[in-house]
């Protein structure tokens, strides 16, 4: 049977292995992530990244109480920070492994010239670009709309902080009615950036549809976060045409999408809240304005009735005394109308002599004219008559009845009568 050491004995062979001195006392540049301090000790990881960005080493480590203390105040004085995550740092180690923890480097020394590592110094040219180009606080300049209920959801669908921010979000206390359309997306690891772009632009793409956008995340390690730390992501949404909230980080976290979006929360519940704020505060001024509107109403009603009742006490004393007034009138129109009416006969009588006398002369000097003009007519009439023309030496010829005007209307033959004034001549034209 093959032979075989227990956990325990192998683990302690490695744990002989620490004492080779290529691995104790050593100086390491390395950067920062995940770093917190309790009980005065500092607990951290160390890690190294490849020029795409992939962590391709990892290392946890500690700097125990009495050593942080003075390499931290080291460490500030003279860069004007505390030792923080996403620092780019070099120091002292010393390899230390134990049997039931594991593998863990214990810090004894820091140079602090080394100052700020590679992820800050990005985050840094990331920030002054988007300042340079002045797109830096395009969202931040948007306006809220009054009820943001429409929401697009960029996250990981199994993620525990969109099923937090779900739950906080339809569950809210008020019976605040919000819809959500889930936009998925990779939120972590090398493809975290062109997934989250890509969800972004699908947004756009129905952009009216939605009132903001919420980026969320939740959970994970610092060193997790790095990959939003990229300035096309951040262009994306400095840029993007609905105000985004962003949690996607931890309390201690500021990513570069946080510092261009609109809001940034720490997580994804706080999005959730916020939403729900914002809900709550227009229903109740809806609520203050249907009091008030309640209130308006009860007073338009009250001065309404005391209205009625004074309208009701004046009415019959003003339509006894309109009747009263109305019989007065009437009264004396009657007395004045057998006047009014007799001397309106009167005037129309006058007229209507002076139209009957007006009438007679018209009709006289009309009948004067028309007897002159008809004298008039009777002499032309007896001037231009055939029988005096026939007096005065003229004849007439007719042919059948019709009088003949031209030699060229009679033929040999014909028979031709011709008046003379004392008698009528016939002949034949030969």
């Amino acid at each position: 049977m093959q032979q075989s050491l227990t956990l325990l004995e192998y683990n302690q062979r490695i744990k002989n292995l620490m004492y080779d001195p290529d691995v104790q006392n050593c100086w390491v540049t390395a950067e920062t992530s995940d770093l917190r301090v309790s009980r005065g000790h500092c607990y951290l990881e160390l890690i190294q990244k490849n020029d795409q960005g992939t962590t391709v080493a990892r290392l946890g480590a500690v700097i125990w109480a009495n050593t942080f203390a003075r390499l931290d105040a080291q460490f500030f004085q003279v860069t004007g920070k505390h030792l923080a995550s996403a620092m780019k740092v070099m120091v002292n180690l010393n390899a230390n492994f134990h049997e039931q923890y594991g593998l863990k480097a214990v810090i004894n020394g820091i140079n602090p010239e080394f100052t700020l590592g590679d992820m800050e110094r990005i985050r840094q040219e990331i920030i002054a670009r988007l300042t340079q180009e002045g797109i830096i606080d395009m969202n931040k300049q948007l306006s809220w709309p009054l009820v943001p209920q429409r929401i697009a959801v960029i996250s990981a669908r199994g993620a525990a902080g969109y099923g937090d921010f779900l739950n906080q979000l339809h569950n809210n206390a008020y019976g605040l009615k919000f819809y959500t359309c889930l936009f998925e997306s990779v939120m972590q690891g090398v493809n975290t950036v062109p997934s989250v772009i890509a969800a972004l632009d699908r947004v756009a793409a129905v952009e009216e549809m939605f009132d903001c956008v919420v980026i969320i995340r939740g959970g994970g390690s610092t060193s997790d976060l790095n990959s939003f730390d990229n300035y096309d992501l951040g262009a994306n949404i400095a840029q993007f045409p609905l105000p985004i909230i962003t949690g996607i980080g931890h309390d201690r976290d500021v990513t570069i999408p946080d510092m261009v979006s609109k809001l940034h929360v720490k997580t994804p519940t706080e999005a959730a809240e916020f939403l729900v704020r914002c809900g709550l505060a227009q229903l109740n001024l809806l609520n203050e304005m249907a009091a008030a509107v309640v209130s308006s109403s009860r007073e338009a009603i009250a001065h309404a009735r005391e209205q009625l009742s004074y309208y009701g006490n004046y009415i019959p004393l003003s339509a006894q005394k309109l009747v009263e007034t109305s019989r007065a009138k009437l009264l004396g129109y009657a007395q004045s109308i057998p006047l009014v009416l007799k001397a309106r006969i009167d005037s129309e009588k006058s007229h209507l002599d002076r139209l009957v006398d007006a009438t007679k002369t018209a009709v006289a000097a009309s009948m004067e004219r028309e007897h002159m003009r008809l004298s008039a007519l009777a002499d032309k009439v007896q001037l231009l008559s055939p029988q005096n023309i026939l007096n005065r030496g003229y004849s007439l010829t007719t042919l059948n009845g019709h009088v003949v005007t031209s030699v060229a209307a009679v033929k040999q033959g014909d028979r031709l009568v011709t008046t003379l004034k004392d008698g009528n001549i016939e002949s034949v034209v030969e």
